[in-house]
């Protein structure tokens, strides 16, 4: 009789631990799952390191459509910035980059301070618009793979600039207009205030940003004053087709 209550006992003991264990992972399993479902997981592309890295040309080697003046503020003091107080948002709130990248970050954004988002996403943001445009000759139009997709989903290569350029004009105050591959595979245009992006599950439209421009007022003023147009118009004939087309090209 002993014997039979001591295993019921034991059996109970053991099925109820392993009844917990289900559930919390079965809990652990669905929190990760709804944390990151709005984010288009790119596994092909290299994660964005969290410290500032070097500029890929010299300050002037995009003039005339960018002065070097304003890229060296630019880089060297507002970029700069942000990397600075994102280390220090970092180190306050406990993240390890070694085992949290900088895109994870930023899909569970609403759990941190504002500090974390502003500096996270400045920082993510320049990481990004630094390869975007390039002073050589070479990439200056999409691959006849990513052109053809946009003209899928646009109607063709001019009507997505006119629609991405509308997006980056019509912001108001400073932010940033996005061309965004979403989780249904389709591309759509879409702008962000301040330096939120379409990684944050904050985000009104999330997806994988495929390229950027900056329209915050630092990234033109010195040269086009208030005339934001121009120097949007004068953007295009830097963008780095060829590294939009790869950095697309890797997760499709």
């Amino acid at each position: 009789m002993e014997n039979k209550y001591f295993n019921r006992r034991e059996f109970l003991k053991s099925t109820g631990k392993a009844g917990i264990a289900a559930s919390i992972a079965g809990n652990a399993l669905s929190a990760i799952a709804e944390n990151n479902s709005h984010v288009y997981t790119n596994r092909n592309t290299e994660g964005t390191p969290y410290k500032q890295q070097p500029l890929p040309y010299a300050y002037n080697a995009l003039e005339p459509y960018i002065d070097a003046a304003t890229m060296e503020l630019h880089y060297s003091k507002h970029a700069a910035g942000y990397a600075k107080n994102l280390a220090e948002a970092v180190a306050a709130e406990n993240v390890n980059p070694e085992k949290t990248s900088l895109e994870d970050l930023l899909g569970n954004i609403s759990r941190y301070s504002a500090k974390m988002r502003n500096n996270a996403g400045g920082h993510y943001n320049h990481e990004l618009f630094w390869k975007l445009m390039t002073p050589t000759d070479a990439g200056k139009i999409p691959s006849e793979k990513l052109k053809t997709a946009i003209e899928k989903d646009f109607g063709s290569l001019e009507a997505f600039k006119t629609q991405f350029s509308e997006a980056a004009k019509s912001r108001f105050g400073s932010g940033w207009a996005w061309l965004i591959y979403t989780n249904d595979k389709k591309f759509t245009v879409a702008s962000t205030p301040n330096q939120d992006n379409p990684l944050m599950n904050i985000s009104e439209v999330k997806g994988f940003p495929v390229l950027a421009i900056d329209v915050w007022e630092h990234a033109y003023y010195l040269k086009y004053h208030n005339l934001r147009a121009d120097y949007i118009n004068a953007w295009w004939n830097i963008l780095n087709w060829q590294y939009v087309s790869d950095r697309w090209g890797n997760m499709v």
